[in-house]
C-alpha cells in the first residue's frame, strides 16, 4: 500500500477514526492490527518475516535484561544479529556475493560452482525495520535502554506503518515511550500533520514522478542520449527528484505519525545547503546516517583514533552504507565515492583554512560558504549518476560523456538540442521545472517548518486558500499512477 495510492486514501481515514473512538486500551491492538494490515497489502507471506524479527529482538532483549553484565548479554546480541544480518543477506545479497565469487573465480582460473541463483523477492522495507530492530537490541545490550516487556508493545514499534518500509529509522528510546501514552485527539495537532502530509504528496507526485518523465529515458537508455547536455540536465534532475521523492515520503509518514499523535525525527534538513559532504550527510538521511554512526563508525574507533585507521573507518562505513542500500556494484561505487570525498574533506581541511587565508576568502564568508555549497552539490549530483544507473556500465557511459558536445556549443544548439529532446516531454519539461521551482521557494527561501507556522497563524481565509492552492496544485500537476518510492526497493 503506497501513501500516494487509492488505497491509502481509504484505509488512513478508518484507522484515525477507529483509533480516537476506541478506549485507550484498544488502540495498540488496533494499530499493530493496521500496520500489519498495511505491511501484508505488499505480499502476505513476509508479515511472517516481519513476525520472525520481532518474536526474536523481543526474545534477545528480554533475556538480557535478565542479566546486568555485558558477558551474559552477548550470547542474546549474537543472536539478534545473526538473525537479522542473516536475513538480510539470504534476501538482500546471496545472489550478489555469488555472482561475485564466481566473477573472482573465473578471473583467478579457479574452479568454482556457485550453484543456483535464490529466486527470492525482496521483501519491501526490510532494510529498515531490520535497522531499527538491531539498534534496539545494542541499545539495551550496552545498558542505554530498558528492555520492553510487553511484547505488543515492542511488535508495534517494529512495524508501525507510517515508517515501517522506509524510515526514519527510529531509535527505542524516542518511540516506546510514546507508545506508551494515551493520546488524545487535538484538532491543532491532526491539521498539522495533514498539512504535512499534503506537502509531502506534493513533492511526491508533483515533483518527484514529473520529474521521473525526463530521467527515466536518459538512465534507461544512455547510449541514445550521449549529448553532454543532456545527460548533465538528466543528473540534475535525478537530483531533485530523488530529494522529492525521499524527503515526501518521510513529511508523508511524519504527517501521518503527527495525526495519530506520534512524533518521528527529522530526517532532512535542507541537505542541498551544505557547504561540505560531511554537513550533507548531516542534513541527508539523518536517521540513517546517525545510526551507522553511532552503531558502526564510533564502535569502530571514529575519529578517537590514528588518522589511517580514522580514514579507513570512512571508508569502510560508507562501502557498507552503499551495499545497505543495494546488492550491486553502482551502489558500492556510490558509497565508495562518498568515502573518498569525507576522507578528503577531513584530511584536507587545514589546506583549505589556509588557502582561504591566503585567497582573502576569510574575509568575505558569504562567498565562502556558497563556494562550498556549490562544490558540495556538484560533488553530490556526480555520485547520484551511480545510485540512479542500472548497471557500472551505464554509469561509466554517462560520466565518460559528460563533457562531451560542449566545445562551440552555442545558443542554437543548446534549442535544437532541447527542442528534440522535448518534442515527446514538453508538458512534463514545464511541469517539473515550475514543481521544482515550488519545493526551492518553500523549502529553501521560506523554510517549510516557519512556513507552516506562518499558514497557521493566518486568518481563517487566508489558511483555507493556501490549502485550496496547494490541493489544486497537486490535482492539476501531479500524476496519479501510484509509481513506488525510490527507497522502497531498499
Amino acid at each position: 500500500m503506497l501513501f500516494n495510492s487509492l488505497h491509502f486514501l481509504v484505509f488512513f481515514p478508518v484507522v484515525v477514526a477507529l483509533y480516537f473512538g476506541l478506549p485507550p486500551r484498544w488502540r495498540g491492538p488496533l494499530l499493530l492490527l493496521a500496520s500489519y494490515y498495511f505491511y501484508m497489502s505488499w505480499r502476505a507471506v513476509y508479515a511472517l518475516l516481519l513476525l520472525g524479527t520481532t518474536l526474536v529482538d523481543y526474545y534477545s532483549g528480554y533475556r538480557m535484561s535478565q542479566f546486568t553484565t555485558k558477558r551474559d548479554r552477548r550470547p542474546y546480541l549474537y543472536l539478534s544479529l545473526v538473525s537479522n544480518l542473516g536475513t538480510l543477506f539470504v534476501f538482500k545479497y546471496f545472489n550478489f556475493f555469488r555472482d561475485a565469487a564466481g566473477q573472482v573465480a573465473g578471473s583467478l582460473h579457479l574452479p568454482f560452482a556457485p550453484g543456483p541463483a535464490l529466486g527470492l523477492l525482496l521483501p519491501v522495507g526490510v532494510s529498515f525495520y531490520t535497522f531499527q530492530s538491531v539498534g534496539y537490541i545494542i541499545d539495551v545490550y550496552q545498558g542505554r535502554l530498558e528492555a520492553e516487556r510487553n511484547f505488543g508493545r515492542f511488535a508495534l514499534f517494529v512495524a508501525f506503518f507510517p515508517q515501517l518500509v522506509a524510515g526514519p529509522i527510529e531509535r527505542g528510546g524516542h518511540m516506546l515511550p510514546q507508545f506508551r501514552r494515551t493520546h488524545a485527539f487535538d484538532y491543532q495537532r491532526v491539521a498539522s500533520g495533514l498539512r504535512l502530509m499534503a506537502w509531502g504528496l506534493f513533492k511526491k507526485v508533483v515533483v518527484a514522478d514529473r520529474l521521473a518523465l525526463l530521467v527515466n529515458p536518459v538512465f534507461n537508455n544512455p547510449r541514445q542520449h550521449s549529448e553532454g547536455l543532456l545527460l548533465v540536465l538528466a543528473t540534475l534532475a535525478f537530483t531533485f527528484q530523488i530529494y522529492g521523492d525521499f524527503s515526501g515520503y518521510t513529511d508523508l509518514a511524519r504527517g501521518t505519525a503527527r495525526v495519530l499523535g506520534f512524533d518521528f525525527n527529522l530526517n532532512f534538513r535542507q541537505p542541498y545547503l551544505a557547504a561540505s559532504v560531511p554537513e550533507f550527510w548531516r542534513r541527508w538521511h539523518v536517521s540513517l546516517s546517525s545510526w551507522f554512526r553511532d552503531y558502526l563508525y564510533i564502535p569502530l574507533g571514529g575519529s578517537r583514533v590514528d588518522p589511517a585507521r580514522a580514514y579507513g573507518n570512512l571508508l569502510a562505513v560508507f562501502l557498507i552504507s552503499g551495499l545497505w542500500h543495494g546488492a550491486n556494484w553502482t551502489f558500492v561505487v556510490w558509497g565508495a565515492l562518498h568515502g573518498v570525498y569525507l576522507v578528503i574533506s577531513t584530511w584536507a581541511r587545514p589546506l583549505r583554512e589556509r588557502l582561504a587565508r591566503l585567497t582573502g576568502l576569510v574575509a568575505h564568508p558569504a562567498l565562502r560558504h556558497g563556494l562550498g555549497v556549490s562544490v558540495t552539490f556538484i560533488l553530490v549530483a556526480y555520485a547520484w549518476i551511480f545510485f540512479r544507473a542500472n548497471s557500472l556500465s551505464d554509469a561509466i557511459f554517462i560520466s565518460q560523456h559528460l563533457l562531451s558536445g560542449w566545445n562551440g556549443l552555442d545558443g542554437r544548439k543548446v534549442g535544437t538540442l532541447l527542442l528534440d529532446f522535448s518534442q515527446h516531454y514538453r508538458p512534463e519539461l514545464v511541469m517539473a521545472a515550475l514543481g521544482v521551482l515550488i519545493m526551492l521557494l518553500v523549502e529553501y527561501l521560506g523554510r517549510a517548518r516557519s512556513l507552516q507556522a506562518w499558514v497557521a497563524a493566518q486568518p481563517f481565509s487566508v489558511r483555507w486558500a493556501s490549502y485550496a492552492s496547494l490541493t489544486l496544485l497537486i490535482l492539476y500537476l501531479g500524476i496519479f499512477n501510484s509509481t513506488s518510492f525510490i527507497y522502497f526497493q531498499f
